[in-house]
């Protein structure tokens, strides 16, 4: 039987029987391979008004039902973001949302290219990131920061992050110099002129250590701390901000392309059954997931 998970309440969480509907003109159906876990999965049911909401914003899969006037073939393997409802058996999604699964991707590893690999894209592009600078990225070994390496180091910038010295080697492994977070990180900072600052986790040791070293605060952006941002002058972005949804979805193909010439991994630490969606949403929540986490159906 066909299944989706919807959010029942701010968190709380049902497995329900689905059936996909018919795809209309340019929409496609896709049996999903795998289907990306992300914290926004999670945390955005907090924020609605009214449920059951679908759950789930990017997937991997095989195109099972093409409409009319859609660039697709049944049997093709394919990629989507952003969709409403990944977490499922199958989804009917617009085809502007779909794009051509790269070889070099595993399903599990197609379904969480897209969403961290757009937020990192933003992220250099609002600070202006340039060739020969040094950026410093809070949260460096998470799903974001090591996108944001990767694309750092196609733009010829180089970057210092943040992480716990149980995860350097993710730094490193992916061209950054990392550095540990805690007390002292201003003077471990020093060797570096730091000229922007990316914020990935939202912390009081981020934001200030932010402030402190890039005295323009247009060069200094978060993901996670949005009232600090308001509070202090800097920039906060996030994908349901008009801006920042036109940015991401029209670097979607670039990131696609990219990964397709193997030049942006995605590294992922565990998969679960579908129906084993409440462990992985207990992993996000842990704040260690290792790595991106995937449904397989």
């Amino acid at each position: 039987m066909a299944q989706r998970w919807v959010a029942t309440g701010p968190s709380s969480f049902e497995l329900e029987p689905w059936q996909a509907p018919p795809p209309a003109p340019g929409e496609v159906t896709i049996d999903v391979r795998a289907a990306g876990v992300n914290p926004a999965d999670v945390k955005h049911p907090q924020r609605a008004s009214s449920f059951p909401v679908p759950v789930g914003y990017e997937v991997a899969g095989v195109v099972s039902a093409v409409g009319t006037d859609a660039p697709f073939s049944v049997g093709e393997e394919v990629l989507a973001f952003r969709v409403s409802g990944g977490w499922a058996s199958a989804v009917t999604v617009p085809a502007r949302d779909v794009f051509a699964k790269p070889a070099t991707l595993s399903f599990p590893q197609a379904a969480n290219l897209l969403l961290a690999g757009c937020t990192a894209a933003e992220m250099l592009h609002v600070v202006g990131a340039a060739a020969g600078e040094t950026v410093l990225v809070h949260g460096a070994s998470g799903a974001v920061g090591v996108s944001v390496l990767q694309q750092a180091a196609e733009l010829g910038v180089q970057v210092v992050g943040t992480a716990s010295p149980g995860r350097f080697d993710v730094v490193r492994r992916y061209g950054g110099s990392p550095v540990a977070h805690g007390d002292g990180l201003r003077s471990r900072l020093a060797p570096w002129a730091v000229a922007a600052a990316l914020d990935c986790v939202g912390t009081e040791e981020a934001v200030s250590t932010s402030l402190a070293l890039v005295a323009d605060r247009s060069r200094i952006v978060t993901i996670a701390a949005a009232p600090r941002a308001e509070a202090d002058g800097f920039r906060a972005i996030a994908g349901a901000m008009p801006a920042s949804q036109a940015y991401r979805d029209a670097v979607r193909p670039a990131l696609v392309a990219l990964a397709a010439a193997g030049r942006l991994e995605v590294p992922v630490a565990r998969t679960f059954p579908l129906a084993d969606a409440p462990a992985a949403i207990d992993l996000i929540r842990s704040g260690h997931p290792g790595g991106k986490l995937a449904l397989v159906p």
